[in-house]
């Protein structure tokens, strides 16, 4: 591993995922015995592909989600993105690449194209990127349609917006940030099945720039997906491929 920790220890600039991600013989506990949530996990995850990570509740796929964007350490095991061993010294760049789409989406009461482009000052929104995002996220028919358009606000916490209309205004800001890896953690649980389909039509639409991680329970949510790996006892297995 010397030649990766070389290129580790030297890193200063961006990390672009152009290959794959790797965990290599990752192990995890909370606490210091061996009571492993995860163990001897070994996976690759390929550039554009759809994975999802499925498991009863406590199983730890939500933890093995969060090692791979990097939230979590391994308490044993490596993580690489390519050949780039990803620690505390290049953990943020390989973060800027990553979304998160949770259960609960973020919205502040504000226009939907503050939503979407979070964090960007009103004036500095590129209101066309705006628009090309919530194409992708097949919203953009239901904004066109409000009085106020990408100006209508979503009022406190979205409660103007439905579960799936929050989804994908979540999936466009990813795709507004240009995440190159998203992340959909039990995302979908709380939707009805059409609005799920709806949703699972606009990521596999994304093509194949885009590496999407799911993690569920729901069968339905990763029936898309070109593997689906399940987390028992704390393995990993393959169940689909």
């Amino acid at each position: 591993l010397s030649k990766k920790e070389n290129i580790d220890n030297t890193f200063s600039g961006k990390i672009f995922l152009k290959k794959s991600i790797k965990l290599s013989n990752i192990y995890f506990s909370y606490n210091e015995s061996n009571n492993w949530i995860l163990k001897n996990i070994n996976l690759e995850i390929k550039k554009g592909s759809k994975v999802g990570i499925k498991g009863t509740t406590g199983s730890g796929k939500s933890t093995l989600g969060n090692i791979i964007i990097g939230l979590l350490d391994p308490t044993k095991g490596q993580l690489f993105v390519d050949d780039i061993l990803i620690n505390s010294q290049n953990k943020l760049a390989w973060q800027k690449n990553i979304s998160i789409i949770p259960q609960n989406i973020f919205l502040n009461d504000v226009s939907i194209a503050e939503n979407i482009a979070i964090g960007i000052e009103p004036k500095e929104i590129n209101l066309e990127k705006v628009k090309k995002a919530a194409r992708q996220a097949q919203i953009n028919d239901f904004i066109e349609s409000t009085p106020n358009q990408y100006n209508e606000k979503v009022g406190e916490r979205g409660i103007k917006l439905s579960g799936g209309q929050q989804q994908r205004i979540g999936i466009a800001r990813a795709l507004y940030r240009e995440a190159k890896v998203i992340l959909f953690d039990e995302a979908t649980n709380q939707l009805d099945t059409n609005t799920e389909s709806l949703i699972m039509q606009s990521i596999n639409n994304l093509g194949k720039e885009i590496t999407i991680l799911f993690i569920a329970h729901r069968l339905s949510t990763l029936e898309n997906c070109d593997h689906i790996y399940k987390i028992d006892k704390g393995g990993l297995k393959l169940a689909k491929s």
